[in-house]
């Protein structure tokens, strides 16, 4: 049986999300004032935010060397 994502599609993936995260946590680090009902830790998102950046290098890194 064949996995059905390619690397390309897993690296979309990882660029995606990380980019909506980033915006999310600058948004909510922005709006100080409406930020006191949100109940969403500011640095574990950013930290998440920047491993999914460092998966899609590894992944972009992985397609340079192992071209498919």
């Amino acid at each position: 049986m064949k996995f059905p994502l390619s690397i390309s599609d897993i690296s979309l993936w990882l660029a995606v999300t990380a980019i909506i995260l980033l915006i999310t946590s600058e948004l909510i680090s922005s709006a100080t004032g409406h930020a006191g009902n949100i109940i969403i830790e500011k640095k574990r998102l950013r930290l998440v935010a920047l491993a999914l950046g460092m998966g899609f290098m590894a992944t972009v890194i992985a397609r340079i060397f192992y071209p498919f």
